[in-house]
């Protein structure tokens, strides 16, 4: 009996053509995303940790430096829940494990005891001046396949597609 190996998108095409959809390239579009953000985090989760940091953290470190740069108070923990698009518990975990590298200090808001502000360390700063050019270059190395307007093109589509998602995403 010869076996007919049948791919991925036959079966998804099948079993929806009973139903009367025909079109998966929203599917299509969903999976790749999904697989090069995966790609994404195991490369950059490998390399951050050779520097002691992961993606995750390096990305929260950034985010109270640029918001330190720009003059903007102090951030608490549930902002910072929001701005990354995690929730309190994932931030709480990055959190510990920063203070435990001496990378971030809690100072309780002296007006309103309830408040929690971030603040960094001298040496998380240097850590970020340090170690995020060499990440930028790395997120540049993983795009080097496609050419200057082949990236250009990417960002503008993405950039459509999350924004055709907003109203999608304000119901949940």
């Amino acid at each position: 009996m010869k076996h007919h190996r049948l791919h991925y998108k036959e079966v998804l095409h099948d079993l929806l053509a009973e139903q009367g959809v025909s079109d998966i390239q929203g599917v299509e579009i969903m999976r790749l995303v999904r697989m090069i953000s995966v790609a994404y985090e195991t490369i950059l989760s490998a390399r951050m940790r050779e520097k002691g940091l992961s993606g995750p953290r390096w990305r929260l470190l950034l985010h109270l430096y640029m918001a330190e740069r720009m003059g903007l108070s102090p951030l608490s923990p549930t902002q910072l829940s929001k701005l990354q698009h995690v929730s309190k518990n994932t931030i709480s975990s990055l959190l510990r494990s920063l203070e435990e590298q001496g990378l971030v200090v809690r100072e309780i808001n002296p007006l309103d005891r309830r408040q929690i502000h971030l603040r960094l360390t001298d040496a998380a700063r240097e850590h970020i001046r340090q170690v995020t050019p060499q990440h930028v270059r790395l997120l540049n190395e993983l795009a080097a396949g496609l050419t200057d307007d082949e990236r250009e093109q990417l960002i503008h589509l993405l950039q459509k597609l999350r924004q055709s998602m907003k109203h999608y995403q304000q119901e949940c």
